[in-house]
């Protein structure tokens, strides 16, 4: 499913016009990355968590000079389904 197909889902559901839920869906995503990048989490309740994590310094490799590079420790954005969802996907998915 594409951004395109969840806005003409919300227009049939709701009666919005596309322009309006168009609009709904960049300010959702917008609200979400500036929390994230604030490094506050969001969270919502039955859906599931937008979540900041930390990652380690560690080492890696350069495969084509064969050398050790160190990896800066950083933050990833992250999301961790609620139970209710999760159980929801696991009782209802049709294998194709």
């Amino acid at each position: 499913m594409t951004k395109a197909d969840i806005i003409s889902n919300i227009v049939q559901e709701t009666g919005l016009e596309r322009v309006e839920a168009l609009k709904a869906v960049e300010s959702f995503m917008t609200t979400i990355k500036s929390s994230l990048s604030d490094g506050t989490n969001v969270y919502l309740r039955g859906f599931g968590s937008f979540i900041v994590k930390e990652r380690a310094e560690k080492t890696g490799r350069n495969i084509s000079k064969n050398t050790a590079i160190i990896i800066p420790a950083h933050n990833i954005p992250s999301f961790k389904p609620a139970k209710t969802f999760v159980e929801d996907v696991k009782s209802n998915v049709k294998v194709k």
